[in-house]
């Protein structure tokens, strides 16, 4: 019985090929990513006919950690414009709660820091690296977008991997946010963390897409969080979006430095991966469908 379970665990983390309707083959699976005391299965899908080169995007789950079907929405689009997705797995057991995942894993539960190699931040551009290495992706930069906790994810990975290969981010229907504020202690701001203004000029020079549903409004949505600080964003996704852009734009032009971010909605969507996904693609690759350096 334990040879059959390992042989299932084997072929579940194993690369499968697909055969499309013009005979090419399109690759779709899962490894194991070990890195930083972590283990992370990593989905991947690449469709028939897309180039070594290609675009590489990574898609960043919410608060279900149900990377498999985020990579499921996602599909048809990457087959729409040739593109390779990532789908990293943080499962409550490697990232307990949304501390270790969402919030980046940066300190321990006695609020000691936790090691730069073991935050849930630091998981990307290593696993980046294996997807050069084990799937034979030529890129030398990537996409990121994320939804809900993956959006908060996405905003703060911004701030934290300065040096990151990433050329643009989406977040989309972030449930709050941490304010570019040095004086507001972390999660909802930046004291007591590594950062400082230098890194807000860095996260400001970046192009990034907050991107926000315009139907997600319902303030009493089952996992929105609702403490003083979160309310003082908002009382629902939509309208903390739209506090969080504001107020990021009003620090870079007291710091007076370059301002890349960008607010964007989208009509008549609620809080749904797959409602975003098509906007999130059009910022991601914009004009001509690739988005390169």
């Amino acid at each position: 019985m334990r040879f059959f379970r390992l042989v299932l665990i084997l072929l579940g983390l194993a690369s499968l090929s697909l055969t499309t309707r013009g005979g090419e083959l399109a690759t779709r699976g899962s490894f194991l990513f070990t890195g930083g005391g972590h283990k992370l299965t990593v989905w991947h899908y690449r469709p028939a006919g897309a180039a070594a080169d290609a675009p590489v995007l990574f898609v960043i789950h919410g608060v279900g950690r149900n990377a498999e079907e985020y990579l499921n929405d996602w599909v048809a689009l990457a087959e729409q414009k040739k593109i390779w997705l990532v789908v990293p797995e943080f499962s409550k057991t490697e990232f307990p709660g949304e501390e270790a995942f969402n919030s980046g894993n940066l300190f321990d539960a006695t609020g000691q820091p936790v090691p730069r190699a073991q935050w849930s931040y630091s998981m990307i551009e290593p696993i980046f690296d294996a997807v050069r290495q084990q799937l034979g992706s030529q890129r030398n930069d990537y996409l990121i977008y994320g939804h809900s906790a993956g959006a908060q994810f996405v905003q703060r990975f911004l701030y934290f991997i300065p040096e990151a290969r990433v050329t643009r981010l989406v977040a989309a229907n972030a449930g709050w946010y941490m304010l570019p504020e040095l004086t507001t202690p972390f999660p909802y701001g930046l004291k007591g963390t590594v950062l400082n203004a230098a890194a807000l000029r860095t996260a400001f020079a970046r192009p990034l897409v907050v991107l926000l549903g315009e139907a997600d409004i319902d303030p009493q949505h089952k996992s929105l969080r609702h403490t003083p600080e979160a309310d003082a964003q908002g009382l629902y996704r939509f309208a903390r979006g739209h506090y969080f852009f504001a107020h990021a734009q009003a620090v870079a032009v007291a710091l007076k430095v370059p301002f890349n971010w960008t607010l964007a909605t989208v009509p008549n969507v609620e809080h749904s991966n797959k409602g975003m996904a098509p906007a999130a693609l059009q910022h991601l690759l914009p004009l001509s469908g690739f988005y390169l350096n």
